[in-house]
């Protein structure tokens, strides 16, 4: 009898023991699901729309939901600490960044900076232009990405005259400066500012063609075509140097200017036989065009 009543203790005991270690993992289960947001660090801590950020901190899951203002975004959490997100396109400014999971629970507000979407020079087409040209051949497209309407094209700083194509294009005129390098970029009303892109201005001379053109008594008009020809343009003939303007006593060959694009040789030749003919133009700066022959008398 004494000893079936020891043995009755003794399971109640054990039982009562028991109980409680097997409800405390569901406890801790229970616990660790209502734990407080909370952000560690935001990676970056600003950015321009577009841009990927990442939250460390504890208390993250799939229902956790982030809020830049009063805009709610979609987020990913990788893991209970890590959660990212991508900033949306807002005005710039600065917003209240907090998180709110789907137990009510929010973490406290941060102060996040949004910054203007910067504009994107990619590249120049042509990246070089010509002194000589004129009209539509000095028009530049500049091809990128996040132009807004009202973005101008700045020339060495300066604002220049902007055709608006798209989102990815705009196009100016290149205006009459110095030949050289020449700086390009993009600003947006906004006042964000694009990286700087190279157009060359080009004045080197050259020589794309030569024919024979009107013949008179004694000499006959040798015609050049090319770019870059200057008012005080030289032609080396076969190491003869020959100017433009007024013809210096004495010499009878000449060179006449009529535009950037064309000179007038006046060739008084020896013989008729024809034979060829190296020739060169020299700009006053000192740029040479390359050699270019014909054959002439």
């Amino acid at each position: 009898m004494h000893r079936h009543l020891i043995t009755a203790i003794i399971l109640s005991l054990a039982l009562a023991v028991a109980a409680p270690a097997q409800e405390f993992p569901a406890r801790r289960a229970s616990d660790s699901r209502q734990q407080p947001l909370s952000v560690l660090s935001i990676i970056p801590a600003q950015g321009e729309p577009g841009m990927t950020v990442t939250l460390n901190g504890s208390g993250f899951n799939d229902g956790t939901a982030v809020f830049l203002g009063s805009h709610q975004l979609a987020a990913a959490a990788v893991s209970g600490k890590i959660l990212s997100f991508e900033l949306p396109d807002l005005p710039p400014g600065v917003y209240a960044l907090y998180l709110k999971r789907g137990d009510g629970a929010t973490s406290r507000p941060y102060n996040f900076m949004l910054q203007p979407l910067k504009p994107v020079a990619a590249a120049l087409s042509p990246d070089t232009v010509s002194t000589c040209a004129a009209g539509r051949e000095r028009e530049v497209v500049l091809s990128g990405a996040n132009f807004q309407n009202g973005a101008h094209i700045l020339l060495d700083g300066a604002a220049v005259a902007t055709r608006f194509i798209s989102p990815a294009a705009l196009s100016f005129l290149a205006p009459q400066l110095p030949a050289g390098m020449h700086q390009v970029q993009v600003k947006n009303p906004s006042d964000a500012a694009s990286g700087i892109l190279a157009l060359f201005l080009d004045s080197k001379p050259e020589i794309l063609g030569a024919s024979i053109g009107a013949e008179y008594v004694s000499y006959y008009e040798l015609v050049l075509t090319g770019r870059n020809f200057q008012q005080t343009s030289t032609l080396v003939a076969d190491g003869k140097r020959i100017g433009t303007g007024n013809q210096v006593s004495g010499e009878r060959e000449r060179l006449v200017f009529l535009g950037c694009s064309q000179l007038v040789y006046q060739r008084h030749p020896y013989d008729p036989t024809p034979r060829e003919i190296r020739l060169q133009v020299v700009n006053q700066s000192g740029e040479e065009s390359g050699v270019f022959t014909i054959s002439a008398p």
